[in-house]
C-alpha cells in the first residue's frame, strides 16, 4: 500500500477551489491552504509548491456539477486523485455549520483517516458517449410535457379525441383540422404542435447519432451482446454501459443491483425483520430503462424475428443466456401476478434480476483497452 506523506483536500466550486492540508499520521495538523481560482494553471501552481516539500501527495474532492476534469489533469501528471460522493462522507449529526474551509479541511482528515469511499470515474469516451444518451432522454422528456402542454389547453378549451389511440396519424390528422374559435387560440395551437414536432426531430436526430457512433465505442461489443436480451435494444443496452461502464467491475450480480438501487429497503431489529421498498440509491436512469424493458417479460417466452436478428453473429453462449433469462423472467412474472402482487411491483423484480443477466453477458465479452 502507497503511502502518502500529504493529504489535500479540495472544495470545487466554478470559480474557485478552497484547499486544505492533512499531513501524514492522525495527530498531523490539518491546515488550511487558502482559496485559488477554479482553473487548472492555478491548480498547477499549488501542485508545484507541495511537490517541492517532498513525498508523494494524494488529492480528493466531492463529485459535483464540475466534473471529472481535475480528476483527469491530476491523474494525467502522474499524481493520486480520488472523487468521492457527497452522500457517502461521514458527517456529524450536530454540526450545523457549513463552509468551504471546513469542507476542505474535512475532506482532508477523513481522507487521510481512511474514511472515504471513491467514486467510479468514467473513461472520458464512456462520458461522451453517456452524454449523447442523456442528451436524448432530455429530448425525450421534452416531447413527453410538450405532448401533455397540447393536450391539457385542448381540455381547457373543450376539445376530446374520442378515437382508440392519442398520437397516432388519426390522432395527428384530428389535430390538423381544429379551428379554434379565437386566432390568438389557433396560433397557440399550432406553436404547440410544431413544438412537439421539432423534439420528436430533436429525439430522431440523436437516436441516429448514436446508433451512428456506437461501433467506433471500445464497448461497443458489450453493447451489442446486450441486445441479446429480449427487452434490451439499442437504446437501453447504450444506455446501460455508458451509465454503468464496464460491468465486469462488480463482483457479483448483487453488487450491480445494489449500485442501481434495486434491491428492497431494509429496517430489522432483533426478532423483527422489516423489508420495504427498493432503495433507488445510485443511477436512476440505468433503473428507467431496465424497467421500461422489464415490462416485454409479461409475455410468453419466445424469440421473436426481430430479437433474432440483433442475435446475428453473436456466441452461442450469449444466445444460450439469453433465451435462460427469458424461460426464468417470463414465468416468474406470471408467478407474481398469479400472487396478486401490483404490476410495478413485479416489473422492478424482473429488471432486478434482468440486470444480473446482464452482468453474465458483460463477463463473456472481451472489451478492448482504453485509449
Amino acid at each position: 500500500m502507497k503511502q502518502y506523506s500529504t493529504f489535500v483536500g479540495m472544495d470545487v466550486h466554478k470559480n474557485s477551489i478552497e484547499i486544505a492540508i492533512a499531513q501524514r499520521g492522525r495527530n498531523g495538523e490539518v491546515r488550511n491552504y487558502g482559496k485559488i481560482d477554479g482553473t487548472l494553471e492555478a491548480l498547477d501552481k499549488v501542485v508545484r509548491k507541495l511537490v517541492s516539500k517532498g513525498g508523494p501527495l494524494h488529492f480528493v474532492y466531492e463529485a459535483g456539477p464540475c466534473g471529472y476534469e481535475i480528476y483527469r489533469h491530476l491523474t494525467a501528471k502522474g499524481h493520486d486523485c480520488a472523487v468521492v460522493a457527497p452522500s457517502r462522507i461521514p458527517k456529524k449529526s450536530g454540526d450545523r455549520i457549513k463552509n468551504d474551509r471546513r469542507d476542505a479541511c474535512m475532506l482532508a482528515r477523513l481522507d487521510r483517516a481512511g474514511e472515504l469511499t471513491p467514486v467510479y470515474v468514467p473513461f472520458a469516451e464512456d462520458e461522451a458517449i453517456r452524454d449523447l444518451t442523456r442528451a436524448r432522454e432530455d429530448a425525450k422528456i421534452d416531447e413527453k410535457k410538450s405532448k401533455q402542454r397540447l393536450l391539457s389547453f385542448l381540455l381547457r378549451s373543450g376539445l376530446r379525441y374520442t378515437g382508440k389511440k392519442t398520437w397516432s396519424q388519426a390522432h395527428i390528422r384530428w389535430l390538423s383540422d381544429i379551428k379554434m374559435p379565437h386566432p390568438s387560440q389557433q396560433i397557440v395551437l399550432q406553436e404547440y404542435i410544431d413544438t412537439i414536432t421539432e423534439c420528436s426531430l430533436r429525439v430522431h436526430r440523436l437516436t441516429e447519432q448514436i446508433r451512428q457512433l456506437l461501433p467506433q465505442w471500445r464497448m461497443f461489443s458489450v453493447v451489442k451482446a446486450l441486445q441479446a436480451l429480449r427487452g434490451v435494444a439499442l437504446i437501453v443496452a447504450a444506455t446501460t454501459i455508458a451509465e454503468i461502464g464496464d460491468l465486469k467491475r462488480f463482483k457479483n450480480p448483487t453488487e450491480l443491483m445494489s449500485y442501481l438501487g434495486l434491491v428492497p429497503s431494509e429496517h430489522s431489529s432483533g426478532e423483527k425483520t422489516r423489508r420495504g421498498s427498493i432503495t433507488k440509491s445510485g443511477n436512476g436512469h440505468v433503473r428507467r430503462v431496465l424497467v421500461e424493458a422489464a415490462w416485454a417479460y409479461r409475455l410468453p417466452a419466445r424469440v421473436s424475428r426481430v430479437l433474432l436478428k440483433r442475435q446475428e453473429g453473436l456466441s452461442k453462449e450469449v444466445c444460450e443466456i439469453s433465451w435462460k433469462a427469458q424461460v426464468r423472467l417470463c414465468s416468474r412474472y406470471r408467478r407474481l401476478w398469479a400472487k396478486g402482487k401490483p404490476k410495478q411491483v413485479i416489473v422492478t423484480a424482473i429488471a432486478r434480476e434482468l440486470c444480473a443477466f446482464m452482468w453474465a453477458i458483460a463477463n463473456e465479452i472481451q472489451v478492448s483497452a482504453a485509449t
